[in-house]
């Protein structure tokens, strides 16, 4: 009776399954985690939109980007994902194309944002762009990981804590069918990806932190995170060395990570540049409107003013008002005649 008790306690104190990872209307089913990636991308437009319009730049740029990104990750994510689990693939001839059940990266939506940023501003604010985005990319990554909680995937190892996560048996790895509760470890994701996602957003606005030291800085919190998380995980992956694969993939990129922060600090072979400064009040710019690019024309990079001049921006849309201004010298006094 009491191993009876207890056990029911153990189940009341741990995370429940969902009853389903979605949701039908007429003939149509929507799933959970494709639904949540719609949200994670949707928030991640919206933080870049506003943390890059506050520098002056363009606000319709993390639109433009996230039209060819979002697709560019859902094909080099699944291409990455079926090329490192082939096993894990649905045995159907779409199972290959199955986005709606993981096996997704962010990776490959980040290279495509990178060419059209490439294409759209000059090197600096590339940069800049980098360091505004790194924050909101953890944010769009921590929404992502409730679609995981629906699919019931991404947990560690059995775990009695009363947070564990309750796996249906369905879901459970082979050779774990007698465990009930597992480590949540999707949900230490979450809160590691929000966490750092502040932590970020306050450094690069109390500390003078050289683009593109932030998304340096993601690259590296991110995949730290991934290292640890590799060694939790127990669903089915291949191995290199006796560990995971993504643990050694999430370990380089961790290292690049802060050695590449540390050259961009230290202005390495060039690497790196001053942050950018937000745009002036709108009571500041004549006419009353904030400074904005304008079209789809690449705006201009503004260098460190090095004049008498007071500095006014040094931002995406940094105009020719911070330019080198010089004052010509008063003529020397006259004589005096006697």
């Amino acid at each position: 009776m009491e191993v009876v008790s207890f056990a029911a306690t153990g189940l009341l104190a741990s995370i429940p399954s969902p009853s389903s990872n979605g949701f039908s209307i007429g003939p149509i089913f929507f799933h959970a985690y494709g639904i949540m990636y719609v949200f994670a991308v949707a928030a991640a437009i919206f933080l870049s939109r506003w943390r890059w319009a506050r520098l002056g730049g363009d606000p319709d740029l993390p639109y433009e980007v996230a039209i060819w990104a979002f697709p560019g990750g859902l094909i080099g994510g699944r291409i990455y994902f079926d090329i490192t689990t082939p096993s894990q693939i649905p045995d159907h001839w779409w199972g290959v194309f199955a986005i709606w059940d993981g096996g997704l990266g962010i990776w490959g939506g980040m290279l495509t944002g990178l060419w059209v940023v490439h294409r759209r501003l000059s090197k600096d604010q590339r940069r800049w762009f980098m360091d505004v985005v790194g924050p909101t990319l953890l944010v769009s990554q921590a929404i992502g990981r409730i679609g995981n909680y629906f699919n019931q995937e991404l947990f560690g190892k059995p775990s009695s804590l009363p947070w564990a996560l309750r796996i249906s048996p369905a879901h459970r790895p082979p050779g774990y069918a007698q465990f009930t509760t597992f480590e949540p470890t999707f949900l230490y994701e979450f809160v590691w990806d929000l966490g750092l996602a502040a932590f970020l957003m306050w450094l690069g606005s109390k500390r003078k932190i050289r683009a593109p030291g932030l998304f340096a800085l993601y690259v590296a919190g991110y995949s730290g995170f991934r290292v640890f998380e590799e060694t939790q995980r127990i669903d089915y992956s291949n191995y290199f060395l006796g560990m995971r694969v993504n643990f050694w993939i999430a370990s380089g990129l961790c290292l690049a990570g802060l050695v590449s922060f540390v050259i961009i600090q230290r202005g390495l072979w060039g690497r790196g540049c001053e942050p950018a400064l937000p745009a002036p009040p709108r009571s500041m710019v004549p006419g009353g409107r904030a400074a904005k690019t304008s079209g789809r024309a690449p705006v201009a990079a503004q260098r460190p003013a090095v004049a008498t001049a007071p500095e006014t921006s040094r931002g995406p849309a940094a105009t020719k008002s911070g330019a080198r201004t010089t004052k010509r010298p008063p003529p020397p006094p006259r004589k005096r005649r006697r």
